[in-house]
């Protein structure tokens, strides 16, 4: 993979959008550095790294919602990113929802705009919320 196009963060980080490869809809943000981006070109399964836990973080290696990777996309600035993903389970935010953007403000309230298709606690075990 050519990284010298790529303008990463003071962290060594550059956001990526996962985008549903099939409708368009924006299904996530996390991050990734070098080594998440080479592996998900070289496995294209979607691989990120994960700021809290400071470790890549491989897309449903807890909640089986595994990401297949059909393209990779990088900004005319060069530094943010799109993965076109087919979304397996159907749910790609850990609260069980298709988008982790399932709220939208309506005169100055959140309000879901979107019911969950599962239950965290089903995706997670015991946990009802997963670190991005």
């Amino acid at each position: 993979m050519d990284l010298s196009a790529i303008k990463f963060d003071s962290q060594g980080l550059i956001p990526v959008i996962a985008q549903d490869a099939i409708t368009g809809k924006i299904l996530m943000l996390a991050w990734a550095n070098k080594e998440a981006l080479q592996e998900t070109e070289l496995t294209k399964r979607g691989t990120y790294f994960s700021r809290s836990r400071q470790k890549l973080w491989r897309k449903g290696e807890e909640s089986g919602n595994v990401q297949e990777v059909k393209d990779i996309l990088l900004d005319c600035d060069g530094d943010a990113i799109i993965y076109k993903v087919i979304q397996k389970g159907g749910v790609a935010c850990h609260t069980g929802h298709r988008s982790c953007f399932y709220r939208t403000l309506v005169d100055g309230k959140w309000i879901e705009n979107e019911a969950p298709l599962k239950d965290p606690a089903q995706m997670y075990g015991h946990k009802t919320s997963h670190d991005k």
